[in-house]
């Protein structure tokens, strides 16, 4: 069974013990560790340099370019939910994130998605069907009832011809798609399929995105000085 996006909550749940340990803070020289006590189960390290972060640990190797201070880069959505009340959810923007990815490549970030594969192909089949769709007032009743005939065949040869393969992975569900043709429909074809945006986010992409801003939280909550009687 396929992996559900990561989301705030299981981030949360997966790092609700860890204890953060401050490496080494030295300007933009830093490197913080969180893991649970003990334990090796989804540690990471945030690491920075002169214009990089790299985030290091259980869920996988991202490293990021932008700016000298990434940290600054990475706290700009979140300081963002804090000005608009938000300030209680993780603001992490994985579009413009994943295009500062320096290792892997950008497009690490992202997987096949077989559902959004299947959205596309309803697409299509909703879109014949709209163009093609009889009007009610200028049709008969035989008429009606031979395009929802044809209707029911085209869907049952999509569903047996095109979307059997959308768990079969990129290449195959394409050439499916793109090949496919129907004596009932003559006029439907995809084959611009292989301009469908098809793609995801990782699971391990997006729990390090998380990472990031609740670690750079921490992290702020624990080296600002608190004022007197608080």
């Amino acid at each position: 069974m396929k992996e559900q996006p990561c989301t705030e909550e299981r981030f949360r749940k997966d790092t609700a013990k860890h204890v953060m340990t401050v490496v080494r803070n030295d300007g933009v020289h830093r490197h913080i560790r969180f893991k649970r006590p003990r334990e090796s189960a989804y540690w990471f390290d945030l690491i920075t340099w002169p214009g990089t972060l790299c985030i290091d640990g259980d869920m996988g190797t991202y490293v990021f370019r932008r700016i000298e201070d990434m940290f600054e880069f990475f706290r700009t959505d979140q300081d963002y939910y804090n000005k608009s009340g938000r300030a209680d959810k993780l603001a992490i923007n994985l579009g413009y994130w994943s295009e500062k990815l320096q290792a892997p490549k950008p497009d690490a970030a992202t997987e096949y998605s077989a559902e959004k594969f299947a959205e596309h192909v309803i697409e299509a089949f909703n879109a014949w069907v709209e163009e093609n769709k009889p009007d009610p007032e200028n049709s008969t009743a035989d008429q009606r009832s031979e395009f929802d005939m044809a209707k029911g065949e085209l869907w049952s040869e999509l569903e047996n011809d095109v979307l059997r393969f959308a768990n079969d992975g990129e290449i195959r569900s394409y050439d499916a798609a793109n090949k496919f043709s129907s004596a009932i429909a003559p006029g439907f074809n995809m084959d611009d399929c292989w301009e469908w945006d098809n793609k995801e986010y990782t699971f391990d992409f997006i729990w390090c995105c998380y990472a990031i801003t609740w670690g750079i939280q921490k992290f702020d909550s624990a080296i600002t000085p608190k004022a007197e009687g608080t």
